[in-house]
């Protein structure tokens, strides 16, 4: 006990509001300054009590000022409404009650129209992983999330699934050679290939963008750390499926989960920080800062995201070819969607600003790719356009424990065993993103019947990841 590390719960209990003072008491609780925990708790409670006796302390001072200066800071703040606008939750059971706050704080918001909870929600930033919310005419920066545009790819081959028995070092070798992973990594620049995102006019008009061009370059075509991943695996078509005209059987697939990389994570973070000075939120509710569209800088960032989302495909598109190529083969289907982006939607004849923060779009027909994990099963799946879902399903199974408590608790042997068990070569990866660390699955998919069809069943087989400790996720 005497070792636990102090939290906003501790502080609240104290008497300290959830508000920008609470943030400052944990800003500075970061380091415990000698104190024991008992010491450490007693000083905030004596702070809060009597702040003008701290004004020149050297480690409470700046606590007790924001504690003096709380009423003034109250007064700039964007009040939330006072009750939430309701939501619908998928799955609610297996999902933790942090990720439900979090989402209670963002149906407050007085640009929120609806929103809708997905059955693979976990907590986040801001708006929870998991997290659909509509918006009137504003976009939430960390409503879309760090990893703009992050998506799914999946390229059936006109190959057959055998290849992964009769093949496997060939197969192994081309993901080896045709892929590379982790926060930073790139290509040298006679390994550079050009796309056509590349010439997109904002490079030379955003100053900031401009900036980036040259590591979005290094960048393009390769995947991000954390669980981020290129596989190959079975396809299965239980029967015929007429819009892609593919037959009953099972065919060689490569899945892909990336984003935007460097490019994306830097947008992210400078818009993120100037939405927060714009948009002066109550302290629980910092992170949902937004930038009306209607602002220089809501279209600076509109323009930057969707940029973002054009590299995240081309990303995808280089790998994919890459590898089709080297393989010679022929494809009969591609799918992406992608999740962490913001969309201009019609929901009940309102026209909204829909984030998706980890989730799938799903609107009536609308193809996408709900993924299990490195051991468990993904699925091609076609949209039934459910709108108290705001058109929109899970983008994952979505994790079961954070990466720290699946590092610390799960065993190597037991992952080792799985992955030999079901026939899985695993190359790179870290004990985070064990199949362990995820939930069900099959309870996820069964948690959202109402809002896709299952086209296929996509098994993985040769698994590569990120080794090299990235969390560029």
């Amino acid at each position: 006990m005497e070792n636990k590390r102090i939290n906003g719960n501790d502080l609240i209990a104290l008497g300290y509001k959830e508000n920008h003072t609470l943030g400052a008491a944990l800003k500075i609780n970061s380091k415990r300054h000698g104190f024991t925990r008992a010491e450490m708790l007693a000083k905030f409670k004596s702070v809060l009590e009597n702040p003008t006796a701290y004004t020149e302390d050297t480690i409470f001072s700046v606590l007790a000022e924001s504690i003096l200066g709380q009423d003034v800071v109250d007064a700039t703040l964007i009040p939330l409404n006072e009750d939430p606008v309701e939501y619908t939750i998928y799955g609610a059971s297996g999902i933790e009650a942090g990720a439900k706050e979090q989402m209670k704080v963002a149906m407050k918001l007085p640009v929120t129209v609806a929103g809708a909870l997905m059955p693979d929600a976990h907590q986040g930033y801001g708006l929870p992983i998991g997290g659909v919310l509509a918006t009137d005419n504003a976009v939430i920066p960390y409503g879309v999330g760090v990893d703009i545009g992050c998506r799914m790819a999946l390229s059936i081959f006109d190959l057959p699934a055998s290849l992964l028995d009769t093949d496997t070092a060939t197969l192994k070798e081309t993901i080896l050679k045709h892929t590379r992973f982790g926060a930073g990594n790139g290509y040298l620049k006679h390994e550079r290939v050009d796309h056509a995102v590349l010439d997109n006019k904002l490079f030379a008009e955003n100053d900031l963008l401009r900036s980036l061009k040259d590591k979005a370059w290094t960048q393009l075509g390769s995947s991000g750390g954390g669980n981020h991943f290129v596989e190959f695996g079975i396809v299965e078509f239980v029967e015929k499926d007429e819009v892609l005209n593919i037959e009953k059987g099972l065919y060689l697939g490569l899945l892909t989960h990336s984003g935007s990389r460097g490019l994306g994570a830097t947008v992210a973070a400078h818009y993120t920080k100037l939405a927060k000075t714009l948009c002066k939120l109550p302290y629980q509710a910092q992170n949902l800062a937004y930038l009306d569209l209607n602002t220089m800088e809501g279209q600076e960032y509109w323009l930057a995201m969707n940029l973002a989302g054009d590299y995240a495909s081309a990303c995808h598109e280089v790998i994919h070819d890459k590898i089709k190529d080297a393989l010679g083969a022929e494809l009969l289907a591609k799918i992406e969607n992608h999740h962490n982006f913001a969309w201009k939607e019609t929901w009940n004849d309102r026209e909204v600003v829909v984030h998706r923060k980890g989730a799938t779009p799903a609107a009536k027909g609308v193809m996408g790719i709900i993924p299990g994990s490195m051991a468990t099963p993904g699925f091609l799946v076609r949209g039934k356009g459910e709108m108290a879902a705001i058109q929109s399903a899970s983008h994952g199974a979505g994790r079961l424990m954070s990466r720290t408590q699946a590092i610390k608790t799960l065993a190597a042997s037991e992952l080792k065993d799985m992955l030999a068990d079901r026939g899985i070569t695993l190359l790179g990866a870290g004990m985070d993103e064990a199949p362990m660390a995820y939930k069900d699955i099959h309870t996820v998919m069964a948690s959202q019947e109402e809002l896709v069809d299952v086209v296929a069943k996509f098994s993985p087989k040769i698994v590569r990841m990120a080794d090299d400790g990235s969390r560029e996720d």
